[in-house]
């Protein structure tokens, strides 16, 4: 079985602070760079990260480290990846975490990195963020979405397997495109339609504390960051497009419906939304 020894991790947010924590507590050595001096002091005072990664990622070209882990934000991460480039000649498996795979993907392509690049996607994230958000076991019996471009090395991809299956991710694998699409509508989506309601209910003065326990639930992604989803839904603008356009056209029948005094129609929205939740087609 495929080892891994040693981890640079990039961003200790969230999804990297959790995967770092994971790692260094299943005893293996883990490199950590964030923009936030504090993350990383932070890291290496709870033991965490056996020593920083260089903002030039000095360290990594010593041979010790197998796999470099970006989990920075979607655009941010092509920048990264660049910069990190000129260091990488003896890491095995480069990799992220992102919520979208082709612009990565081409970007490590164009870097020449593509026969050690795995496309990675933990379903794992939340509306929380942050060093003091991350958590052991965050990835326990989560989906990881594996996405190796075709000139991926055989050692690359079953580092990518390995690397989180360890923190307990349960590993699909996939094209880029195929997942853009995917997640377009799994998670985008949802997000969208979240942020797009918290904007609603402000623009009539209603606040959180006035919602019941369905709203709250319905509204909780409207909590993420800004800075992070704005990256991912330009990032995915087109998948994510026809998403938007079939949730529109779904309140466009619930409107109708409604302005007709159509009691059938409306009833048969509702039974088709309780059907799919109760996983009947």
């Amino acid at each position: 079985m495929t080892e891994v020894r040693s981890v640079a991790v990039a961003g200790l947010g969230l999804i990297g602070g959790s995967l770092a924590r994971d790692l260094a507590a299943r005893g293996i050595r883990v490199l950590g760079h964030d923009r936030d001096p504090a993350a990383v002091d932070a890291a290496l005072r709870e033991g965490v990260l056996a020593a920083p990664l260089g903002e030039d990622f000095g360290g990594l070209e010593d041979g010790d480290v197998d796999a470099l882990v970006l989990a920075v934000p979607v655009r941010a991460a092509v920048e990264v990846l660049a910069a990190a480039a000129p260091r990488l000649a003896s890491v095995r498996l480069v990799t992220d975490a992102g919520s979208t795979k082709r612009g990565i993907a081409a970007a490590a392509e164009r870097l020449g990195l593509a026969t050690r690049f795995v496309g990675a996607h933990p379903l794992a994230g939340d509306h929380v963020s942050g060093w003091s958000a991350s958590r052991l076991d965050l990835f326990a019996g989560a989906r990881v979405y594996l996405c190796p471009p075709p000139d991926a090395s055989s050692e690359a991809r079953d580092l990518a397997r390995a690397l989180w299956t360890t923190v307990g991710g349960s590993v699909v694998e996939m094209g880029a495109a195929e997942h853009d699409h995917l997640l377009a509508w799994t998670s985008h989506l949802p997000q969208i339609a979240s942020t797009a309601l918290a904007t609603a209910l402000a623009g009539q003065g209603i606040a959180p504390a006035d919602l019941g326990r369905g709203g709250r639930d319905v509204t909780r992604l409207a909590a993420s960051s800004p800075a992070v989803w704005a990256d991912i839904a330009l990032d995915n603008a087109d998948a994510l497009l026809e998403a938007v356009d079939a949730l529109r056209g779904r309140l466009d029948a619930f409107r109708l419906a409604l302005e007709r005094g159509d009691g059938k129609r409306v009833h048969d929205l509702f039974a088709a939304g309780q059907a799919w939740s109760r996983g009947r087609k």
